[in-house]
C-alpha cells in the first residue's frame, strides 16, 4: 500500500530533518485566518500530504462519520505517527515468525476504533479554554482532565514557555504551546516516565471547520497511541487480517 512505502522515507527526512533544521531555516508567512469552510473531515481532505494514511485508518474505523458529521474537537495525528506504529507491529510479526502486513485494512477495526478514539473529544475546545500545566510542577500547573470520545480520561493543558534574558529567566513569560497527553498510570506501566502522563506536543493549534475545532499534533514527538508497543501489541493479540 502507498500509505506503507512511505515509512522508509519518513524515517530518513525525519532523521535529515532533526540534524538540519535551524531556526533560520523557518519563514514568517503572516498570520493565517483558523476558519476553514467545511467540516474536520475535509479539512483532513485538504491536506493529503499530512492526512492521507489518517484518513484510511478513519474509515476503517468508522470515525469518519463522526468527524463529518458531528461536533467535535480532534488532535489530529499526522501520517507519520501512523507509520511509526505500524512499524512497531511489523516488528512485532517478523520477530515472531509472521508476514507482516502490507495494508492498512488488514489491522481490525476495533483496533483502529479504540486507538484513534483516544484523539476525539465531544465539543469545540480552543486553546483559550485549556488550564495552564506545568510538567515540572503539576502541584500549581496541572492542566485538565477531559473525557475523549469513548469516555475515557485525557490530561490537556497549555504550556507557558520561559524566557531567557541577560542570564536571567522569566518563568511563563515565552510562547504557550497546546499539550494533549495519555495518563499512562491507567496501565500500570512506563514507570521511567517523569509525569503522570505520556505528553504530546501541538504543533497547529485551533484550526476551525464548520463543525469543531482541529489540533495537530507534532509528528517528530508522538506515536499512535502515545507508546507504539501498545498500539502493536493490541494488534498482534487481536489477530490481524491475511493480505
Amino acid at each position: 500500500m502507498k500509505s506503507l512505502l512511505k515509512l522508509t522515507l519518513f524515517l530518513t527526512v525525519m532523521i535529515l530533518g532533526v540534524v538540519a533544521c535551524k531556526k533560520d531555516d523557518f519563514i514568517d508567512t503572516g498570520v493565517h485566518n483558523p476558519k476553514f469552510d467545511g467540516t474536520v473531515w475535509q479539512y483532513l481532505e485538504s491536506r493529503p500530504d499530512l492526512f492521507d494514511t489518517l484518513m484510511v485508518a478513519l474509515k476503517i474505523s468508522k470515525l469518519d462519520e463522526v468527524l463529518k458529521k458531528e461536533e467535535v474537537t480532534f488532535f489530529a495525528p499526522p501520517d507519520p505517527t501512523i507509520l511509526k506504529a505500524v512499524w512497531r507491529l511489523n516488528r512485532t510479526l517478523y520477530v515472531s515468525g509472521q508476514d507482516t502486513i502490507t495494508k492498512l485494512e488488514q489491522i481490525k477495526p476495533e483496533v483502529w476504533r479504540k486507538y484513534l478514539g483516544q484523539y476525539i473529544l465531544k465539543g469545540k475546545y480552543l486553546s483559550k479554554d485549556f488550564t495552564q500545566i506545568d510538567t515540572i510542577n503539576l502541584a500549581a500547573y496541572p492542566g485538565g482532565v477531559y473525557k475523549n470520545y469513548d469516555g475515557s480520561d485525557m490530561n490537556i493543558g497549555v504550556l507557558y514557555n520561559d524566557v531567557r534574558s541577560n542570564d536571567q529567566v522569566i518563568k511563563y513569560a515565552g510562547y504557550r504551546q497546546l499539550y494533549f497527553n495519555f495518563p499512562y498510570s491507567r496501565t500500570g506501566e512506563f514507570e521511567e516516565y517523569l509525569t503522570p502522563f505520556i505528553t504530546a506536543p501541538v504543533a497547529t493549534s485551533d484550526i476551525q471547520p464548520a463543525n469543531g475545532v482541529l489540533h495537530v499534533l507534532q509528528f517528530s514527538k508522538h506515536t499512535l497511541g502515545f507508546v507504539g508497543a501498545l498500539f502493536a501489541n493490541e494488534a498482534y493479540t487481536t489477530g490481524v487480517l491475511p493480505n
